[in-house]
């Protein structure tokens, strides 16, 4: 039907300043063409449907492009189940799940925030001013879920040590067999450097062992679900006198968060992995799509 392969084309192939389509845009450019006389965009609709075609709806994705993409997630995944190279870790084995989430900023409000009333919400100015920003550098014990964090005034290689320094010297890390540190591949932490780096600057932790992502592999790494809990329930709105009650608010979430909290429930496997990854190198893949 050729209203429908309308929908299917990007409306810059019609020379239009578009990005995507809308119904109405659709029942508009239908109608100057002449493929239909007059349509309602209601009908446009139920015809779309019935094909499950949302031409107003898009997708952000990116195809993995490490050769050993496989791999390298499988080892995240077996290391979320408790393996490693084939074997069960042991009890006094650890996997701390790491990274940073920068640039959070204080913004004092311009007028107090009030609290909620029946009938009407909380209500936070829409101004404000800016008081700071920090760097949230955190580390996850998956399979404790306690949390260890600090704020930093910038990113680097030296904050990233002084975490892990934070956490490998207190116990039961101190004195563990071996600590698994799940880590990306940004500059700070990235390949055999940073590995060479904690090895020769911190001799007393021989058994950290650091294990990379693959690159835009964010989505395995678990330290990313902390970071969203902590923007909703601590970030949003965001509301702080200065860096300082910015600071003292995440710490004092950490120990709330850990006074309740289990390990994730971590389900997705190597054989979930493999089956996305069969799925990917369909050239027709059917992506569901987002609003």
């Amino acid at each position: 039907m050729q209203v429908k392969a309308w929908a299917c084309e990007l409306p810059a192939l019609h020379q239009l300043p578009l990005s995507r389509w809308s119904t109405t845009d659709l029942v508009r450019q239908l109608c100057q063409t002449g493929l239909v006389a007059s349509i309602s965009g209601s009908t446009l609709w139920r015809w779309l449907h019935q094909d499950a075609i949302r031409p107003w709806y898009h997708r952000s994705w990116i195809f993995p492009k490490d050769p050993d993409f496989a791999e390298k997630a499988g080892r995240l995944l077996d290391l979320y189940g408790r393996q490693w190279e084939g074997k069960p870790l042991k009890a006094d084995e650890f996997v701390i799940s790491a990274d940073e989430k920068t640039s959070i900023q204080a913004r004092r409000r311009i007028h107090p925030t009030e609290p909620c009333k029946p009938g009407r919400p909380c209500r936070v100015e829409n101004r404000y001013k800016r008081g700071g920003a920090w760097v949230y550098l955190s580390a996850l014990d998956v399979h404790n879920a306690r949390v260890f964090g600090r704020c930093e005034t910038q990113n680097g290689i030296v904050p990233f040590d002084r975490l892990v320094e934070q956490v490998m010297t207190r116990p039961p890390y101190n004195d563990a067999r071996r600590v698994f540190w799940i880590v990306d591949n940004c500059s700070v932490h990235r390949g055999k450097a940073a590995v060479e780096r904690l090895h020769s600057q911190y001799p007393r932790h021989p058994r950290l062992q650091l294990v990379h992502a693959p690159t835009h592999a964010s989505w395995l790494n678990q330290i990313e679900i902390y970071f969203s809990i902590v923007q909703r329930k601590v970030l949003t709105p965001n509301d702080f006198s200065d860096l300082n009650a910015l600071a003292e608010r995440l710490f004092d979430f950490q120990y709330y968060w850990e006074s309740t909290a289990q390990p994730f429930e971590w389900k997705f496997n190597r054989q979930d992995l493999k089956e996305l990854l069969d799925k990917l190198d369909q050239p027709d893949t059917n992506w569901a799509a987002t609003e």
